[in-house]
């Protein structure tokens, strides 16, 4: 593997990372918001105007637009198959973070699909195709 491909892994994990950061944080900032009502117009109007607010939401957007950034410098430099595989960490972190910091329950079913989505992120790194 060449150091210009290593590069481009490192930079996809960068981005993997800063999603599923962004996740955490809009994930927290809907629950903290509580249950919300879709019956009435003035309800989703409401709920809109606390989203704007909160300022968790906003930091989850900033980390969002970040991993955006990176993405599009590495489709720069990348072949988009390779990239989007590589990209497909997001499923690791989210359920390593899932369970981490929002104390999810993760399945077993779950943990096995994870483990075939490194293989196969493994696999494609390797291929250098």
């Amino acid at each position: 593997m060449q150091i210009a491909e290593i590069y481009i892994i490192l930079l996809i994990v960068i981005t993997s990372i800063c999603d599923t950061i962004s996740q955490l944080f809009l994930k927290n900032s809907i629950n903290s918001l509580g249950a919300f009502s879709t019956r009435y117009l003035k309800n989703i109007i409401n709920f809109i105007i606390k989203l704007i607010i909160t300022p968790w939401v906003w930091v989850g957007l900033l980390f969002s637009t970040l991993s955006l950034i990176i993405w599009l410098f590495v489709l720069s430099k990348a072949d988009l198959n390779f990239a989007f595989s590589v990209d497909s960490m997001h499923y690791i972190f989210i359920a390593i973070a899932s369970r981490i910091v929002l104390k999810e329950r993760v399945g077993l079913k779950r943990w096995i699909g994870t483990v075939f989505i490194v293989l196969g992120i493994t696999l494609v790194a390797l291929s250098g195709a």
